[in-house]
């Protein structure tokens, strides 16, 4: 199969960006079998329950659900298996001193096929509080009713 060129986008978890202040991002590739690989190329996977822990000297992705392929067989895998994520020795240092020193979490932000790999973006997060959420759904109402003000302005019709 040739490698296609390009970011491929499989899965993305929306409700993260709701529910926490992203901090930092970081791209990580993925070990996975070959099951999970095909059922990525149909385009199934959730991120919504998904987290990164530091192990030891390695990180693990909890909770991501890639549903069993539908033509596999004995060799088919378990759906919310813990992966391993690939990443350099300093990223990982660098994710596990921010974690332990100032609360923060990593979350799953989206799944993709680059360049024929399976990646993911991971974010360092902080959880936001209710009236955070209220005020950010406000501001990007205000933002986007600004912004069609302005598109009816410049087309010349009336408010």
């Amino acid at each position: 199969m040739a490698k296609e060129p390009g970011r491929t986008l499989i899965a993305q978890n929306k409700k993260a960006r709701h529910d926490f202040h992203i901090e930092d991002t970081f791209e990580a590739g993925l070990v996975l079998t070959g099951t999970e690989v095909k059922s990525l190329r149909q385009g199934r996977a959730s991120l919504v329950d998904g987290f990164a822990d530091v192990d030891g000297d390695e990180m693990w992705l909890h909770n991501v659900h890639i549903p069993e392929y539908t033509q596999g067989t004995w060799t088919n895998h378990a759906a919310r298996r813990k992966r391993k994520l690939l990443l350099h020795r300093h990223e990982i240092d660098k994710i596990a001193d921010r974690v332990h020193q100032k609360g923060l979490t990593v979350v799953p932000l989206a799944l993709y096929f680059k360049d024929g790999r399976v990646k993911v973006e991971i974010g360092l997060a902080k959880g936001k509080k209710t009236w955070d959420k209220r005020q950010t759904l406000a501001t990007r109402t205000a933002e986007r009713e600004k912004e069609q003000a302005l598109g009816r302005r410049l087309k010349g019709m009336d408010d």
